[in-house]
């Protein structure tokens, strides 16, 4: 029976490559934060502007209202029988009409006191008809008051209202101009939906603007995803198309990286070649020994077997700092290092006195057991052949770190300084050894741009074996 899914295997494994959507989209990010921040400035702009623009409108109304009040009290006068009169009409003629929406009332009020204007001292706007303006206590003062009331029921007065004396009259009276809030809301009204159609329409052309500069802002790294996945398919071995100037430094590493990864690979095809190389002879000598059933098998078994254990320990070293190298992390303090290694080895050659000076301050961008392998591996050499004398001194220039290992032994004469470096190579087989410390040494250093070179001891009179290795700022 067919199953319905005959590639869950294949499913499951393309699934598995997508790739995780934890972190968000990074455009949508920009655009939500660009839109928050355009919602909040347009809020608090528009509210400002509206309280603004409300105020003015509220200032304007009130003027009007303040330069009728004006006119009622320059042109106010008391007749006769004590009652207040015009002596002149108000221009205005709404004030003629009843129930005009504007209105005006002067009234006699008790100095200190509660309002005392009767129907008979009140004298009213025609507009007001069979209505009066309520005359508040509260202030004793000649100044202008502005407020809002709603003492009529159909409608919400907007109140000027001034004390004020007329000539020949000994009262204090109070003058009064309303008018509805109608128009004034109308217009309120009429700004408030303006405002907000025009700040959501910027608002909205805002946030389409910032999507717009984030997808093209970042489609230059789009193209870089591109790219990276065609380097992956094989379509392509570097990233070769121009970017931005803030893109490009990303390209530059991102191929740096792959030339890095490149040469590591090659370097480890090389290594497993050559350790195939090395390992093939003395497998071949021990193949033919067995089958010839020589009688010495055992003595070329052994012989054979430590060939083969110097050849894995020189490339197994070199493989371990070819891999460590990658670590922009890379650091290592010298003379600690240094301490550890003069510690193994006093304990190791009882009869060698090693001597440390130096920068006792000085780091090398080198792996820490990179660092001991190589030193260890000179000063032991050092204890080793020297007479007993072990001097070591390190000294810190602009471009690097300068180890010098020195020892009272015979040294190397000058035209087999080079060949010692070969792998297996010794002077003195007499003592225990592989051959494989200086090579390793100066492949080590050589994998960190570092070098080693062998000299003659100025001071000791033995070998001089100088370690550059690049410092570490």
């Amino acid at each position: 029976m067919t199953s319905a899914f005959p590639f869950p295997k294949l499913r499951a494994a393309k699934g598995a490559q997508r790739p995780s959507k934890r972190g968000g989209s990074l455009t949508r990010r920009m655009i939500v934060v660009s839109a928050i921040w355009i919602i909040l400035l347009l809020g608090v702009g528009g509210f400002a502007l509206d309280r603004v623009l409300t105020r003015e409108l509220e200032r304007a109304f009130d003027a009007q209202l303040d330069y009728v009040l004006t006119a009622l009290i320059a042109s106010a006068e008391i007749g006769p029988d004590g009652e207040a009169y015009l002596n002149r009409p108000p221009a205005d003629q709404r004030f003629l009409e009843p129930n005009s929406g504007v209105y005006f009332q002067i009234s006699a009020v008790r100095t200190g006191g509660p309002p005392m204007g009767t129907a008979d001292t009140d004298f009213p706007s025609r507009s007001l008809w069979d209505r009066r303006l309520q005359v508040r206590g509260g202030h004793n003062d000649f100044k202008v008051h502005v407020y809002n009331t709603t003492e009529f029921p159909t409608e919400t007065l907007r109140v000027v209202e001034r004390d004020a004396r007329i000539p020949g009259s000994k009262l204090r009276w109070r003058f009064q101009v309303a008018q509805t809030r109608a128009e004034l809301d109308d217009q309120i009204t009429v700004l408030r939906s303006t405002m907000i159609t025009s700040f959501g329409i910027l608002g909205l052309g805002l946030i389409i603007l910032a999507a717009l500069q984030a997808l093209y802002g970042l489609w230059p790294l789009r193209r870089v995803r591109r790219a990276i996945a065609q380097i992956r398919s094989g379509e392509k071995s570097r990233i070769e198309e121009s970017f931005p100037r803030e893109i490009e430094p990303l390209t530059e590493e991102l191929n740096a990286l792959l030339v890095h990864n490149e040469v590591q690979a090659e370097e480890a095809r090389r290594h497993a070649g050559n350790l195939a190389h090395a390992l093939k002879t003395p497998l071949t000598v021990i193949t033919n020994a067995a089958t010839a059933k020589s009688p010495d098998l055992a003595d070329t078994v052994c012989r054979e077997a430590t060939t083969m254990r110097r050849q894995v320990d020189h490339h197994l070293a070199r493989a371990r700092a070819i891999g460590r190298r990658s670590s922009a992390q890379a650091r290592a303090d010298v003379w600690p290092s240094l301490q550890a290694v003069e510690r193994a080895v006093s304990r190791l050659y009882e009869n060698t006195t090693v001597d440390l000076a130096g920068d006792k301050n000085a780091s090398v961008r080198v792996e820490r057991q990179d660092l001991d392998e190589m030193v260890g591996n000179l000063i032991e050499n050092a204890a080793k052949y020297g007479g007993g004398r072990v001097f070591v001194t390190v000294n810190t220039t602009p471009e690097c770190v300068e180890i010098d290992v020195e020892d009272d032994g015979k040294g190397i004469p000058e035209a087999e300084r080079t060949s010692i470096f070969d792998r297996g190579a010794r002077l003195d087989t007499g003592k225990p050894g592989t051959g494989l410390g200086l090579a390793i040494v100066r492949d080590v250093a050589q994998i960190y741009g570092g070098s080693v070179q062998l000299e003659e001891s100025e001071d000791l009179g033995g070998l001089l074996a100088r370690l550059k290795l690049p410092l570490c700022s």
